[in-house]
Formats: C-alpha cells, sequence, structure tokens
C-alpha cells in the first residue's frame, strides 16, 4: 500500500495589497480586486509533506485545494517542488464558504483518497486567520491532531513525532498514523521549485483549463497521465448542498470597517537619558505599557 500525504493548500488574495474594492457587499472577499497567491503556512505545510516524503521510499504527496478554476495554479506550483498529483474542488456552489462548509466540502475530498496516512496543512489562511479549517476536517474524518507543528522530528509507517511550536516554548508529541497535522509559520520554508519538476507538470491542467486552452493538449495528456489535475463537483463529493456555501455557512459577516493608518507626527529619539525618559512616560500615560 502506497505511504500517502494529504496536503490542504489555498490560493489566497495578497491581504498585503488590500484596498477599497477588497470586500463585496455581502461580506465575502472579492478575490479579482486582489493578485492570488499561495497560502504561506500551506507552503510551510507542503516542506513538511515532501520531508516526509523524502524520509519514507515510495512515499507520494497530494494536495487537494478548493477554490476557482484558477487555484489549479498553485496545485501546478506544488508540483514543481515536488507534489506528485493534485485534485481540484470547485463548483460555484461552494462559493461563500466559511470554515464549517469548506471544512465539510474538504473532508469529503479527503476521504475519496483513502487510504492515507497524513493530512496536513498550514495552521491558518491569511484571508480569514481563524486557524479552524484543519481542525475541524479532522474532527468531521475523526483523526486525532497535532497542532502548531514546527519541525519533523521522525516519521515511520505506523507513528509521527513532531516538534510543536507554543506561546512560551517547545513541545515534543508523537501520534499513531493517520493523523491531520497543522503547521506553524515558523516551519522550515519551502523548497524552490525544481527546474526538471517544472519541465515535466508545466502542461499539467485541469478539464476546464484545457477547454479554454488554444493547443490541443489532448493527446499529450494521453501519453503522459501524470499531467491531468482531477477536478471534484458538489456531485462528485456527493455533497450535501444545504451543508456548503452561504447557505452552509453560520458564519456571518454585519460590518466591515475600512481603516487606514496614517503617519501623522514623529519624533527622533537618542539614547540620551531626557529620551528614554520621555518615551517611558509617554508609553505609560498612554497605557502601552504598564
Amino acid at each position: 500500500m502506497t505511504f500517502r500525504i494529504v496536503v490542504l493548500a489555498k490560493q489566497v488574495p495578497d491581504t498585503r495589497n488590500v484596498g477599497k474594492d477588497a470586500m463585496k457587499a455581502d461580506g465575502t472577499v472579492n478575490r479579482a480586486a486582489l493578485p492570488a497567491i499561495f497560502n504561506p503556512e500551506d507552503l510551510n505545510a507542503l516542506e513538511m509533506a515532501l520531508r516526509m516524503k523524502d524520509s519514507i521510499p515510495g512515499a507520494e504527496v497530494v494536495v487537494v485545494s478548493m477554490g476557482p478554476g484558477r487555484a489549479a495554479e498553485i496545485i501546478r506550483e506544488a508540483m514543481y517542488r515536488g507534489a506528485d498529483r493534485g485534485f481540484l474542488v470547485t463548483d460555484r456552489k461552494f462559493a461563500g464558504s466559511d470554515t464549517l462548509a469548506t471544512s465539510y466540502a474538504l473532508s469529503l475530498a479527503v476521504k475519496k483518497l483513502e487510504p492515507f496516512h497524513v493530512l496536513i496543512a498550514g495552521r491558518q489562511a491569511i484571508d480569514g486567520d481563524t486557524a479552524q479549517v484543519g481542525p475541524q476536517t479532522a474532527e468531521k474524518l475523526g483523526l486525532p491532531q497535532i497542532t502548531y507543528a514546527e519541525e519533523l522530528v521522525s516519521i515511520d509507517t505506523q507513528k509521527v513525532i513532531i516538534r510543536r511550536r507554543l506561546e512560551r516554548g517547545v513541545e515534543t508529541v508523537k501520534a499513531p498514523l493517520p493523523v491531520c497535522i497543522t503547521v506553524h509559520g515558523s516551519a522550515p520554508s519551502c523548497r524552490p521549485r525544481n527546474a526538471k519538476l517544472v519541465m515535466k507538470y508545466k502542461h499539467a491542467r485541469t478539464t476546464t483549463e484545457l477547454q479554454e486552452e488554444t493547443r490541443d493538449y489532448t493527446e499529450l495528456r494521453h501519453e503522459r497521465p501524470w499531467l491531468q489535475i482531477t477536478e471534484w463537483s458538489v456531485e462528485d463529493l456527493q455533497a450535501e448542498t444545504d451543508k456548503l456555501g452561504l447557505a452552509g455557512s453560520p458564519t456571518k459577516v454585519k460590518k466591515i470597517d475600512n481603516v487606514v493608518l496614517q503617519h501623522k507626527e514623529s519624533k527622533v529619539l537618542t539614547a540620551a537619558d531626557n529620551d528614554i525618559d520621555w518615551l517611558m512616560k509617554k508609553l505609560i500615560s498612554s497605557h502601552i505599557i504598564g
């Protein structure tokens, strides 16, 4: 049986470039108005998955992403770095899903990949900062969890040992497989693209993408089945539609405030005692400290 590591990855809007059009009237993110990137902590998770693959001969890394058609870009990016296959969970009925609805859909997708040994994801996505999707998916699958993972200590076909990053230190834990692991941003950064893998997977496409291509890649994909990025719809997952999208999302955005930070005044301080004394009094009077 193949040792299978499933990585949950998300394409997210780059929140470093948030403007006035970043949110829609219904409180959801206007993804079309922001550049899309690979969620940073999911890259940390991918690196940990690839290190597991390096440790176990014959292991495979499978990437699952939920999002619109353009999210196939991060599946290809993962393949350029060492992932073996990818699946895109995409359907208009998924639009507007909160963490509960998202974890429901992802749990159904992961079930289709059973048997698997490790489910791994970033701690949180930068477009929500909830850190809920990984643990909620694990609960729906009945998996033990290791959160805030920072370092892979060891892994074999029966167990994994992980070092966790806590608020006031670190903790080393051992868990039986299968297990769900969510990875902290302090974990090692993901390895760069591999030139040979870029050449191997540069024509990997979903069926929807192939329909939009001006060139015919049908024969090429028949000769090279690894170029297939499989798409799963609501029907493919046999999901209950009332648990998806806005209808299946109990979390609702009631109000959005656009906060603009402005630089109004500044003061240059030296190492002189008077300047340090002034700074301490200012911080205490403003209740920043003390």
